[in-house]
C-alpha cells in the first residue's frame, strides 16, 4: 500500500533516471520534505533507490581576498628585499607590521629565499608565489591540486564548507492503485469524524527528518543559572558589585601588601583615577599592615601609602564585591554569594582569558569553622555532579588555613577549580567584622569545559551555530 505522496512520485519521475530532491520537488509538484520522505519509504519497498551525496565547496576568506588584492605577505616581503637587497630587521619593523613581517620571513625561510644573519635579512634565491593564483581559482570556483588545497586552508585563507546532496532514482514501477490514507490528522476530521473507516499512514521514525533547531538557553548560562539555583536554595543572598573597584576594596582590605606581585602593572589593569575611600577604615587597615594593630600580626612592616589603594582598578576577582558587603553588614550571620566578571592581565590560551567569571561566596558566623567550609564546599560540587572531591593546600593573603579544591574528572585527573579558606585577623577586625568568615572564589568558566567536555575554554564564548545546536539542552 501507497501513501499519496509515494503514488505521486512514482508517477511523476521517469523510471531509471535519477534526480535531485530539487529537480524531483519540480517535477511531482510536491513539497521537499514529502519528497525526501517518500523516497525514503519507497526505497524500503524496493521500488527506489535513494543516495547520499556529500560536496565539498571552497571558498577564500576575508583575509585571503586581502592578500589577492595587495599581495601576499611573503611576495610583499621578497618584492622588497629585492629592491634593496640585505635589510636590517629593525628598518623592516618601519616599513611592515608585526604579524605580517612574522608571516613573511617564516615563509620565504621555508621556499629558501632568505638568510636571516646577525639582524639582517639578506634575499639568497629567486622563488615563484602560485598561492596568489590558486586563491584566484578558488575564488572562481575552480579546482585546485588536493595538497594547494590543504595548505592555504592551514594558512586560514580558505574555508571549507560540506553539503549534502540527496539523489533519488525510481527502480521499478508498479500499478499503483490510489487508496486514501490519512497522513496528517487534523481538527476537522477529528470533529467531522470523517477518520472512521480509514486507515493512517504508518511512520518509521528511521527516515531522515528535516532538523528543527529550537531557541534554548546558552550552555555557558545554563551552568551559570545552575550554580546560582543551588546557591540560593542553600539560603545565601546573591550580591553584585562594580566592575571597577578601588585599590582598597580589591587588595588593600583583603591584607594584600602594596608590593605583592599580583599588584603589579603586568598583573592588574590600572585606571588613571583615584577616588575617595572610608577615612575611618582606612586609617585602621593601614596600621594592620603596618604593625598589625590588634590582630596580634606583625603586619608586613613596610609603609603603606593611602594614594594606592585610593587607585581604581578593573577588579580581579569578585571578593572586592563581597569583603565591601561583609564591611557595610558587619554583625553574624551572613551568607552571601556574587557571579561576575573578573579581569586579568592573561596571555590568551585554552585555559586563560583576560576576562572571565568567577563564583566568590562569604559565610559569616560565629561558630563556624574549616570543617563547615570543606562540607559546603563539597556538596556544592555534588550538587553539580562531581563525586569526588578533595582539597589541596594552598596559600593566600587574606585566608588562613587555605585550601584549593579539586574535583576528579575522567581522562583528565583531579582538576583544580579555585581558592578557598577561613578569613585572617588581619583581614576582619579592621572592617570591624564580627565573627568568623569562610570564604570561597571559584572558576565558574573552567567548571563549564569540565561539566560540557570541552578542551578550549574560548569556546564558551565563540558564535558557534554548530555546536551550539549539538549541546544537549539538558546534561545527565
Amino acid at each position: 500500500m501507497l501513501t499519496p505522496f509515494e503514488a505521486k512520485i512514482l508517477r511523476s519521475l521517469e523510471e531509471g533516471k535519477e534526480y535531485s530532491i530539487d529537480e524531483a520537488e519540480k517535477v511531482a509538484k510536491i513539497s521537499k520534505d514529502a519528497i525526501l520522505k517518500g523516497a525514503y519509504l519507497l526505497k524500503e519497498k524496493g521500488y527506489a533507490d535513494v543516495k547520499e551525496v556529500v560536496l565539498k565547496e571552497y571558498r577564500v576568506t576575508e583575509e585571503g581576498r586581502r592578500y589577492l588584492e595587495e599581495g601576499l605577505p611573503e611576495e610583499r616581503l621578497f618584492e622588497f628585499l629585492k629592491e634593496r637587497g640585505e635589510v636590517s630587521l629593525d628598518e623592516l619593523e618601519k616599513h611592515f607590521d608585526k604579524r605580517t613581517l612574522g608571516i613573511a620571513l617564516g615563509w620565504l625561510k621555508r621556499k629558501g629565499a632568505i638568510e636571516v644573519k646577525e639582524g639582517v635579512v639578506k634575499l639568497v634565491k629567486d622563488v615563484d608565489f602560485k598561492e596568489r593564483e590558486y586563491l584566484k581559482l578558488i575564488a572562481e570556483g575552480k579546482d585546485v591540486p588536493a595538497e594547494i588545497l590543504k595548505e592555504l586552508k592551514r594558512r586560514k585563507l580558505v574555508e571549507e564548507d560540506e553539503r549534502k546532496e540527496i539523489y533519488v532514482k525510481i527502480l521499478k514501477k508498479p500499478e499503483v492503485e490510489l487508496k486514501e490514507i490519512i497522513t496528517d490528522l487534523t481538527p476537522e476530521i477529528i470533529i467531522s469524524k470523517s477518520w472512521k473507516g480509514k486507515e493512517f499512514a504508518k511512520y518509521d521514525i528511521k527516515i531522515p527528518a528535516k532538523e528543527i533547531y529550537g531557541g534554548k538557553v546558552h550552555p555557558y548560562e545554563r551552568i551559570i543559572r545552575e550554580c546560582r539555583k543551588i546557591f540560593l536554595e542553600m539560603g545565601f543572598t546573591e550580591i553584585k558589585g562594580h566592575y571597577v573597584q578601588p585599590s582598597f576594596w580589591n587588595f588593600d582590605a583583603l591584607f594584600q601588601p602594596q608590593d605583592h606581585p599580583a599588584r603589579d602593572m603586568q598583573d592588574t589593569f590600572y585606571l588613571d583615577k583615584y577616588v575617595d575611600v572610608p577615612k575611618d577604615l582606612a586609617e585602621k587597615v593601614k596600621r594592620t599592615h603596618e604593625d598589625g594593630w590588634i590582630t596580634g600580626s606583625t603586619g608586613w612592616r613596610g609603609v603603606w601609602d593611602i594614594n594606592k589603594a585610593r587607585q581604581l582598578v578593573l577588579r580581579t576577582h569578585t571578593t572586592a564585591v563581597t569583603i565591601k558587603y561583609l564591611a557595610e553588614n558587619p554583625e553574624p550571620p551572613q551568607k552571601a554569594f556574587c557571579i561576575d566578571r573578573v579581569y586579568r592581565r592573561e596571555a590568551i590560551d585554552p585555559t586563560h582569558l583576560p576576562e572571565f567569571d568567577q563564583l566568590e561566596g562569604v559565610v559569616l558566623d560565629k561558630d563556624v569553622g574549616f570543617r563547615h567550609l570543606l562540607g559546603l564546599l563539597r556538596e556544592f560540587f555534588s550538587k553539580m555532579g562531581f563525586e569526588n572531591v578533595r582539597f589541596r593546600p594552598g596559600y593566600f593573603p587574606y585566608t588562613e588555613p587555605s585550601v584549593e579544591p579539586e574535583v576528579y574528572v575522567e581522562g583528565l585527573g583531579w582538576v583544580e577549580l579555585g581558592g578557598a579558606g577561613v578569613f585572617r585577623k588581619e583581614v576582619t577586625e579592621p572592617l570591624g567584622i564580627k565573627g568568623r568568615v569562610l570564604a570561597w572564589g571559584l572558576g565558574i568558566g573552567r567548571l563549564a569545559m569540565l561539566k560540557l567536555g570541552l578542551k578550549d575554554l574560548r569556546r564558551l564564548y565563540l558564535p558557534d551555530i554548530g555546536w551550539l545546536r549539538e549541546t544537549p539542552t539538558v546534561q545527565w
